[in-house]
């Protein structure tokens, strides 16, 4: 017999309700929607470098950052992993560490998949060398790059080692930039070391056409010409298959 003084307990959530109620509140506070795109299917991996390259210094919780030690395993991730054909990096960054920023660009560089970076917004700073690291470079018509020499920050010794130190940091940027895209060395010195562009610094903004009429970026475009172009580089790394073979 069932006791009537005993209050019928409701039946407890199951787990699975539970789990898909956490994974909708989650993906609110990280993306701000409910539901995420399914790029369970896709070839191409999208890896975005945003607000402030964080180096060795763990930066204040305010700052919206990218993390070096994030990025490289993914890049890592993306090399190793075969369903993954191509890299698509989007930049809107203010730079940061140069360390960092020049470790992201060298493993970018390194990488044997193709890679499209696209400059939206701005990629300033270090952002310029990840910018210029991958196989084909766009950037928006609005977006804009700063060149400026390497700075400290910090405690600085005023001792010729000190400025030694920064200009051999500085070649190694030079170098890579040079390297990776078609400007010459003499003109990203020029525009690095101008004076009366920038108000509070020495160097040079450089906006979206005058980036590629430099040689610094491929192509004024967008995400639309960037997908069909880093297609098109996957399309061209693959082996040609088929046809008779002649002896």
């Amino acid at each position: 017999m069932e006791n009537p003084n005993l209050e019928q307990q409701p039946a407890p959530a199951t787990p699975q309700k539970d789990q898909k109620n956490s994974g909708i509140i989650e993906k609110i506070q990280e993306l701000g929607q409910t539901n995420v795109p399914d790029m369970g299917q896709s070839n191409i991996h999208c890896m975005t470098v945003v607000g402030q390259i964080e180096g060795h210094m763990q930066l204040p919780p305010q700052n919206k950052t990218t993390k070096y030690e994030h990025i490289i395993p993914q890049l890592v991730a993306i090399e190793q992993n075969p369903k993954i054909e191509g890299l698509l990096l989007i930049l809107n960054t203010v730079g940061g560490d140069v360390e960092a920023g020049l470790a992201i660009s060298e493993m970018v560089a390194s990488m044997s998949k193709p890679s499209v970076t696209l400059v939206l917004g701005g990629g300033h700073s270090i952002g310029v060398p990840i910018a210029v690291a991958a196989n084909y470079s766009f950037i928006a018509e609005t977006a804009t790059m700063t060149i400026h020499p390497v700075r400290l920050t910090g405690l600085v010794i005023g001792v010729p080692q000190t400025f030694e130190y920064l200009d051999k940091m500085q070649e190694r940027v030079i170098s890579f930039v040079t390297k990776n895209s078609s400007i010459s060395e003499e003109k990203f010195k020029e525009l690095m070391l101008s004076k009366g562009n920038l108000t509070r610094d020495i160097g040079t903004n450089v906006v979206g056409t005058d980036a590629v009429q430099y040689g610094l970026i491929n192509e004024v475009g967008g995400i639309g010409q960037a997908l069909k172009k880093l297609n098109e580089l996957i399309e061209q790394d693959k082996p040609a298959t088929g046809g008779d073979v002649v002896q």
